[in-house]
């Protein structure tokens, strides 16, 4: 699900001796990316033929991808349609499995969340396969008049291509073939990645400009644990069997705070993860005499902005490991940018400058330096991925 780059769009365009697809995907983003625009403007973006722009528009009107609304203003001729996408209608149903919990949504081609559940997440898979399947055909069924695809976003090594779950470490789930039992169930297609790469590609379809313009991008996702989605030339790096990216389990010392989720205190996700910045805090209060409380890591952040000592020390030195992290990051892979996501980045002020000072230290001299950046997916952004599993492959494909 390569994303193609409208700054570069002129030398990709598809001439007679290529693929037609390409071409209907290059009007296709651009209707997304600089909605509302007119045919004409969209064949002098892209230097096609005002004929072959108006085909394909005609076609990925048809087929309910856009929509006309309305007139523009003329440069001396007839007054030009203009072009939006075709949203408020759902295309998509995202299933986001996290440690803690688990989010089944619908939504529209624009990315919009039509409507939510969201329940707790069970140790025992039987019982998860169960809750899912039922709650993804009782969604589908209300809307069966809609042509919808799934996508599964999870934590753990998925082969994307096979729709295979092998592992999900958090609870030692093996082989989980929940895919195959939800297209059995509803008749439809699922599409499924791990948490950090579906998050990454949400990043590269629907995050900030500077990230959609950028080929080369890592994703760091800060959760129960470290995830890391690598973005090499506008698509995925997913390694081996799915297991590239890994880099939560590197080395990054040998006395963490809490143990990683494969039972090593000497992870990256020991150090830098959400689990390890509560178990700072709870520490913090001992130390102090203070009575241990039950915050979670929402309260623990809202705390840490509000100035609350105990909760600061423990943001900061979990952003110091993180930073220590995304700097072999940086030597390793050298990458345009590094967004990081997750909860934590709600309190970004407080430790960006931190973080951009340990990570600057790991760049060659002569290249410039990394840019470091907040997700702008908020609060959900694996649940954002999930759906951008399909919705990055009807953008990618046009169809």
């Amino acid at each position: 699900m390569k994303r193609i780059n409208l700054q570069k769009a002129k030398s990709q365009i598809a001439r007679p001796n290529t693929i037609r697809d390409i071409n209907r995907q290059i009007v296709l983003n651009y209707v997304r990316d600089r909605s509302p625009i007119s045919r004409a403007e969209i064949a002098r973006q892209t230097a096609l033929h005002r004929s072959t722009v108006s085909v394909i528009v005609d076609d990925l009107e048809s087929t309910g991808l856009i929509i006309g609304i309305g007139e523009g203003t003329s440069s001396g001729g007839r007054k030009p349609t203009m072009y939006k996408l075709r949203t408020g209608s759902p295309v998509a149903v995202g299933i986001d499995v996290t440690p803690r919990t688990t989010t089944i949504a619908l939504a529209d081609l624009g990315g919009t969340v039509l409507e939510q559940e969201t329940f707790s997440t069970s140790p025992d898979l039987e019982f998860m396969t169960s809750q899912i399947l039922d709650r993804t055909r009782n969604l589908v069924t209300r809307y069966s008049e809609f042509d919808l695809e799934i996508g599964m976003s999870v934590p753990g090594l998925v082969d994307q291509r096979l729709g295979r779950i092998f592992h999900v470490p958090y609870f030692d789930w093996r082989d989980w073939d929940i895919c195959q039992r939800i297209e059995q169930v509803t008749g439809k297609r699922v599409i499924v990645e791990n948490d950090a790469n579906a998050t990454s590609l949400a990043e590269l379809w629907f995050g900030y400009e500077k990230i959609r313009k950028s080929d080369t991008f890592v994703m760091v996702l800060v959760g129960e644990g470290i995830g890391t989605g690598i973005i090499f030339d506008g698509q995925v790096y997913r390694g081996e069997m799915g297991a590239g990216g890994e880099f939560g389990h590197m080395i990054a010392g040998d006395n963490a705070p809490i143990e990683c989720s494969c039972g090593s205190r000497e992870c990256w996700e020991a150090y830098a993860s959400e689990k390890a910045m509560l178990q700072r805090y709870r520490e913090l209060l001992k130390h102090d005499d203070l009575k241990e409380n039950g915050t979670d890591i929402e309260n623990l952040i809202e705390l840490a902005m509000n100035g609350e000592k105990h909760a600061l020390m423990a943001l900061k030195e979990t952003a110091y490991y993180l930073g220590n992290g995304i700097s072999n990051l940086i030597v390793g892979l050298s990458p345009q940018v590094v967004v990081v996501s997750g909860k934590i980045t709600k309190a970004w002020d407080l430790f960006a400058d931190e973080l951009r000072r340990i990570s600057e230290r790991s760049v060659l001299a002569g290249l410039p330096p990394t840019v470091l950046i907040p997700s702008s997916l908020g609060d959900a952004p694996t649940l954002i991925g999930a759906i951008g599993l399909v919705l990055a492959r009807k953008f990618a494909s046009a169809s």
